[in-house]
């Protein structure tokens, strides 16, 4: 089986000691490519630079809502400059985060809706960050999605009614580990049921959200998820919607292809 984890906080300081294992344990697990996800300036060239320099590695470019309060005058030439290198492959992550608030709601809604246009400008995909925000980040998600290549939102953990939503705006749905933890996955374990096919993305996330069920699998990661466990989501989200795991391992790998433009060997 093959996959390819489509969010991975690989330049997270919560690899620092290790990432080139990392990187070859998830491939040795048919987790190949990897999309380096991008939060800041900084931390998108860090993705950028490593993803050039290994085969089997893209990244995203983008400001998240916590570090909207960063950006400047200068950060859309940054970020622009940023997606016109080969192995960016998507505008992101960003977005709306009202759970914590790190930057002020004007500034966050401010450099999301930059970030929209940006992607118009550049026709490339967006990777979306939404937590408690839905109802400033929908209309504005709907002001940009018919100019946009596609839209993926990331990491989906909200209601029936924003799962309807997104999907009537064609959106991608990228579903991490949460949907393997008995207490508050339960709400996604009943809603991927929901999520076309054609639509289903699956991430790690790592090193956050590892999944709580991973048994045996969890010694050594000292509580640190890692995108060699994407095979495990991908065992539980089959279960859930009654599959066998070998064929939705490869069409959310086709979805993934698709979602970003990638030519890789079929």
């Amino acid at each position: 089986m093959r996959f390819i984890d489509i969010g991975v906080n690989l330049m997270n300081r919560a690899f620092d000691r290790d990432r080139e294992k990392v990187v070859s344990d998830a491939a040795s697990a048919g987790v190949s490519p990897q999309i380096i996800t991008g939060a800041s300036v900084a931390d998108s060239r860090g993705g950028a630079d490593y993803a050039a320099s290994h085969t089997g590695l893209y990244a995203t470019a983008g400001v998240h809502p916590h570090n909207a309060r960063e950006c400047g005058p200068e950060t859309l030439g940054q970020l622009r400059r940023l997606a016109e290198r080969p192995e960016v492959v998507a505008l992101g992550e960003c977005g709306l985060d009202y759970n914590r608030d790190f930057s002020p709601r004007s500034v966050q809604r401010e450099w999301f809706e930059k970030q929209a246009a940006l992607g118009v400008e550049l026709g490339l995909p967006l990777f979306l960050h939404e937590r408690d925000a839905f109802d400033d980040f929908y209309p504005l998600l709907s002001r940009y999605r018919r100019g946009l290549k596609a839209a993926v939102v990331h990491c989906f953990t909200g209601s029936a009614g924003e799962l309807a939503a997104y999907l009537e705006l064609d959106c991608y749905i990228g579903v991490t580990g949460w949907i393997c933890d008995e207490r508050r996955g339960r709400g996604l374990q009943e809603l991927i049921k929901k999520i076309p096919p054609q639509r289903l993305l699956l991430e790690t996330d790592a090193p956050y959200l590892i999944p709580r069920d991973l048994g045996d699998l969890r010694r050594g990661s000292s509580g640190r998820n890692e995108p060699r466990f994407l095979p495990h989501i991908a065992g539980v989200a089959a279960r859930l919607l009654g599959r066998d795991v070998e064929s939705l391992a490869e069409e959310t790998y086709d979805n993934s292809l698709r979602f970003f433009g990638l030519n890789c060997p079929s």
